[in-house]
């Protein structure tokens, strides 16, 4: 009996921790069924926030709704119809298509619905909700060729043109193996190539060819053309670490089906996209072009500004006689400027998410090009530096002044007109490379027109136009530097 009683006050304590352990988990894993970090955000901010691609109609687009400049379409219809039964507001975030997935794994968005379906790879990464639409790959070509394709066979061995890393691009390489690819980022650049008779065919999504036949009355759908595996169901995306609203979402996907809400939000979709086109083409889509020409020149003027503070520290730096502030200098410039700048766009972007901080995406972009314009013009004003006579240098130490000051009066100020004219290039060379922001968003004239082609299913007009405006402003902003570097060179 005591050897038993020895045992249990051994054993009990153990036992105890054991049951506590068991208890905990029991009650965490109840606590995971009914809440997560995401779905708690959702409901202290008030909003759901969903990222997009505003470009690709009729799963999102832009259209003017009561004189106001609206993202639609029936993928936005059932994020409303979500937001609605989350208790919630509705917020779009508009991204590049590249980017939205990398946005949801850093937190900038809550949840990703863009006409897009679930793929291994991508399953990896993030969670997919039940399909709430199945979808049908089709091909587009040229109305006169409408006859030339009467089956998958016939198409294979053509030029064919997919979006780059799609499920159209591996629904070719597996069916149609011996076709010529060709793939692009963007669906308006293939209708560009395929009605300049560059490729045979597009394939697309069912929804997105019928708009597109619809509107262009230069192009058909190949009807007789049918894939094996050409059956896709798009999904909503969500983060990981988010089972509760997934199980959220899944409930109002699952009531748009029992209700058959999607053939409403799909007619409602249509009839804006038709509506859309009716307009003047200048008259409907200039202000867009005016809202990308301002935030380019405000881009490129902050990127430069700060660039040129951040420059000068680092031109100091690497003239400097201290090794440790010449390396860090040397290191930074010829870092930055051995990267691309859309790598130090989705670093600063991406990574002050995995850091916990909320930037924005203006934010973001003025900083990565501040960054970026910084190592270029540590060159160019060392360089300014160098060019001026080491005996001035000289000749004003001899006078009594310190290194300061000779610095201050002597050197910069003839440095200046050698500095001007470059850095005045490098604002020129900066207002083209803000394009590159368009990635995550930022409403320059790039994103802009990717903006107008999706909405007016223009493909070529809208590239022109923003071509003129990229002449005008470089061309004014160079005669202008041109009138005030003969004026420098007069004084």
């Amino acid at each position: 009996m005591r050897k038993i009683t020895k045992h249990l006050l051994v054993y009990l304590p153990i036992i105890t921790l054991l049951l506590s352990l068991f208890s905990f988990s029991s009650i965490s894993a109840k606590a995971a069924e009914t809440t997560d970090p995401i779905y708690e955000r959702i409901q202290e901010s008030g909003e759901l926030v969903v990222g997009l691609s505003a470009d690709y109609a009729p799963f999102e687009f832009h259209a003017t709704v009561d004189g106001v400049d609206t993202v639609v379409g029936f993928d936005v219809a059932i994020a409303e119809k979500i937001a609605a039964d989350l208790g919630v507001k509705l917020k779009i975030e508009e991204l590049g298509f590249d980017a939205l997935l990398g946005a949801l794994k850093t937190g900038k968005i809550d949840m990703v619905i863009s006409g897009m379906n679930a793929t291994p790879e991508r399953e990896k990464e993030v969670n997919f909700t039940d399909g709430y639409m199945t979808v049908t790959q089709k091909v587009i070509v040229r109305k006169a060729d409408a006859d030339r394709f009467a089956s998958l066979a016939e198409l294979n061995g053509a030029n064919i043109g997919v979006q780059k890393q799609s499920d159209q691009e591996a629904l070719a390489q597996a069916e149609l193996p011996d076709s010529n690819l060709t793939s692009l980022q963007k669906v308006p650049d293939l209708i560009t190539n395929l009605t300049n008779e560059k490729i045979d065919g597009v394939i697309i999504e069912g929804p997105v060819a019928d708009a597109y036949v619809q509107v262009n009355k230069s192009l058909a759908i190949a009807d007789q053309v049918k894939f094996q595996d050409g059956s896709k169901e798009m999904a909503a995306a969500i983060a990981k670490n988010a089972p509760y609203l997934l199980s959220k979402v899944n409930e109002s996907i699952a009531d748009i089906k029992a209700n058959n809400l999607l053939d409403g939000y799909q007619k409602e979709a249509n009839e804006l996209m038709l509506a859309n086109t009716e307009e003047g083409f200048l008259s409907k889509y200039l202000p867009y072009y005016a809202s990308g020409a301002g935030y380019t020149i405000f881009l490129a003027f902050i990127g430069v500004l700060f660039g040129a503070i951040l420059g000068a520290v680092l031109a100091l730096m690497k003239l400097s006689k201290t090794k440790i502030f010449k390396a860090l200098a040397t290191i930074y410039i010829e870092y930055v400027r051995g990267t691309p700048l859309l790598v130090q766009i989705f670093i600063v972007y991406f990574g002050t998410g995995v850091l916990g901080f909320d930037m924005s995406k203006l934010a973001a972009g003025c900083i990565a090009l501040a960054l970026n314009s910084g190592a270029y013009v540590a060159e160019i004003i060392r360089a300014g530096i160098n060019a001026v006579n080491k005996g001035q240098l000289e000749a004003a130490r001899s006078l009594g002044m310190n290194q300061a000051q000779a610095m201050r009066f002597i050197i910069f100020p003839q440095a200046v007109k050698n500095i001007l004219p470059a850095l005045g290039n490098e604002f020129v060379t900066v207002i083209k490379e803000s394009s590159v922001v368009s990635v995550i968003g930022v409403s320059e004239l790039i994103f802009q027109t990717g903006v107008v082609q999706g909405a007016s299913f223009k493909p070529f007009i809208p590239y022109v136009i923003v071509s003129l405006i990229y002449f005008v402003l470089t061309f004014t902003i160079s005669r202008l530097l041109g009138v005030a570097e003969r004026r420098m060179a007069n004084d």
